[in-house]
C-alpha cells in the first residue's frame, strides 16, 4: 500500500465489554469489588509471608511473588476497564503500547512462575533429602528473577512485532484492553508473521510450561501414593491442591485464547475476563482456604 494513503493513528478507542450499556452501574460495582478484593487479598498474602518467620521458605517466597504479579496484572487492565465503562474509551497510542507490553510481561512471568512453583513442590515431596540444596535461597532467587526476565523478553518481542506495523483501517479496538490479536486486526499490512509468532511463542510457551507442570505432578502423585501414613499423604496433598487449582484457572482460558489467533468470538472475551480479572482475585482465597499454615498466620496477624 502506498505510504501516502496511510493515516497515522494517534489514539485508539477501546470498545470494552459487549452488551453492557444497560448494566453500567452493576458492572461498575462488580468490577470495583473484584479489584478491591484482588488488592486486599494479595496484599494480605504478601504481608503474611513477610511477617511470619515460619513462612520464610521458597514455597511461600514464590507465593508472595505470585501475589505481587496478580496485583500488577489486575492494575494493568481493570482501572482502564472501569474508566471505559464511565465513557473514557480513548487510549493514547503510547498507552496502548505500554498496556500490551506490561500485560504480556506480567502474564508470561506468572506462567513461568507457576512452573517454578511446581518444581519446588516436586523437590519438596520427591527429593526431600536434597531439598535444601535443590531449592536454596540463591536458587530460589535465581528462579524468581528468571521468571520475571523471561516474561519481559517474551513481551518485548511481541510488542515490537505488533507496533512496528502501520495502522490505517480503523482505531477502534474491539476488546476491553490492548491485546495482540485485537490490535493486529487494525493493521494494514501482512500479519502472518505475527500470528505465527503467537502460535510458536505464546501458545508453545504456555503448553510447554503446562506439560512441565503436569510431569512434575505425575511424579508428585506417585510419591504421595508411596507415603505410608495417612497424615503424611494428606499434608503432601494439601500443599499441591491449591497450586493445581490456580494453574488450571490460569492456563485453560489462556491457551484457549492464544491457540486460535484468527478467532474473534465473544467466548475469547469471556476467557480473557476470567484469567485477567477473576483469577487474580481468587488466588488469595484458594491459597488461604487450602493452606493451614497461611490460615493460622493470617488469623494471628488479623488478631
Amino acid at each position: 500500500m502506498d505510504s501516502r494513503n496511510l493515516s497515522l493513528v494517534v489514539d485508539f478507542v477501546l470498545k470494552g465489554l459487549p452488551c453492557t450499556e444497560k448494566l453500567q452501574v452493576p458492572l461498575l460495582l462488580f468490577l470495583s469489588i473484584i479489584y478491591t478484593s484482588t488488592l486486599v487479598g494479595n496484599v494480605l498474602i504478601i504481608g503474611v509471608v513477610k511477617g511470619t518467620t515460619a513462612l520464610h521458605t521458597p514455597m511461600y517466597f514464590f507465593l508472595a511473588n505470585l501475589s505481587f504479579l496478580d496485583i500488577c496484572l489486575s492494575s494493568v487492565t481493570l482501572p482502564r476497564l472501569l474508566g471505559n465503562i464511565l465513557s473514557t474509551k480513548m487510549i493514547p497510542f503510547s498507552g496502548c503500547v505500554c498496556q500490551l507490553y506490561f500485560f504480556h510481561f506480567l502474564a508470561s512471568a506468572e506462567c513461568f512462575l507457576y512452573t517454578v512453583m511446581a518444581y519446588d513442590r516436586y523437590a519438596a515431596i520427591c527429593r526431600p533429602l536434597h531439598y535444601g540444596s535443590l531449592m536454596s535461597w540463591r536458587v530460589s532467587m535465581c528462579l524468581a528473577f528468571g521468571s520475571w526476565l523471561a516474561g519481559s523478553l517474551h513481551s518485548i518481542t511481541h510488542t515490537v512485532l505488533t507496533f512496528h506495523l502501520p495502522f490505517c483501517k480503523s482505531n477502534v479496538i474491539d476488546y476491553f484492553f490492548c491485546d495482540i490479536i485485537p490490535v493486529l486486526k487494525l493493521a494494514c499490512a501482512d500479519t502472518s508473521l505475527n500470528k505465527t509468532m503467537i502460535l510458536a511463542n505464546i501458545a508453545s510457551i504456555s503448553l510447554s510450561c503446562f506439560i512441565l507442570i503436569l510431569i512434575s505432578y505425575i511424579h508428585i502423585i506417585v510419591a504421595i501414593i508411596r507415603i505410608k501414613t495417612a497424615d503424611g499423604r494428606n499434608k503432601a496433598f494439601s500443599t499441591c491442591v491449591s497450586h493445581v487449582t490456580v494453574v488450571t484457572l490460569f492456563y485453560a482460558p489462556c491457551v484457549f485464547t492464544y491457540m486460535r489467533p484468527d478467532s474473534g468470538s465473544s467466548i475469547d472475551m469471556v476467557a480473557a475476563v476470567f484469567y485477567t480479572l477473576i483469577t487474580p482475585s481468587l488466588n488469595p482465597i484458594i491459597y488461604s482456604l487450602r493452606n493451614k499454615e497461611v490460615k493460622e498466620s493470617l488469623k494471628k496477624i488479623l488478631h
